[in-house]
């Protein structure tokens, strides 16, 4: 798989990183880390260049979820047929409803990169819930700018030594994911006990 990619990259450079970057966010079963991690490391080595593999692979990203976000919104129950076909559509398409429940428009900017694997499920359920579009948009770009850069830019230190870049990046963003979830529970935190002394005074 990784010799494939690594010559798929080399003959079609940083446009393949925006098409599997745009057909990742719509659910396209594409190892979007690998590409990312593998782009930057052919960067690395002056293979391609580095600046056209972030901002193609980013503009892919931004794109892929936009077209997502508007299928969930003008094709809601065809997309919620097709999510409840196979048992693990069914349950991505679940999480990714419970999460936005859960976070709301923070839960688009988590989704990005921490729980990426969700990503695409939460561009169609953020448009099948109406979430207002540029809420949605803002969200996503931040998390998005953090997915490209960190993966790409990893792909670039390690050239060298993928795996190892594979499992720090892994590890890194569970510490990355905490220290974040941690900042806004306690904003949110902050905020009911700000509405709580408002009421009382």
């Amino acid at each position: 798989m990784t010799d494939t990619l690594l010559q798929a990259l080399v003959t079609y450079g940083a446009a393949l990183m925006f098409v599997t970057a745009f057909l990742s966010c719509l659910a396209i079963p594409i190892p979007m880390s690998l590409v990312m991690l593998t782009g930057g490391a052919l960067a690395a080595t002056g293979d391609l260049s580095f600046t056209l593999v972030w901002a193609l692979t980013l503009l892919g990203a931004l794109l892929g979820d936009q077209a997502g976000y508007f299928l969930g919104r003008r094709g809601k129950g065809r997309l919620e047929a097709y999510a409840n076909a196979t048992y693990k559509r069914y349950q991505l398409w679940r999480k990714a409803q419970n999460h936005l429940d859960k976070w709301g428009i923070t839960g688009v900017f988590f989704s990005r990169w921490l729980v990426s694997p969700l990503g695409p499920y939460v561009n169609f359920a953020a448009g099948a819930a109406s979430m207002r579009w540029a809420f949605f948009t803002a969200s996503g770009v931040m998390g998005e700018i953090i997915w490209v850069t960190f993966y790409v830019g990893l792909g670039f230190v390690f050239a060298d030594n993928l795996p190892l870049a594979t499992a720090y990046a892994q590890e890194s963003l569970r510490t990355l994911g905490a220290f974040m979830v941690m900042i806004a529970a306690t904003v949110v935190i902050l905020n009911i006990a700000k509405r709580r002394r408002a009421v009382l005074s």
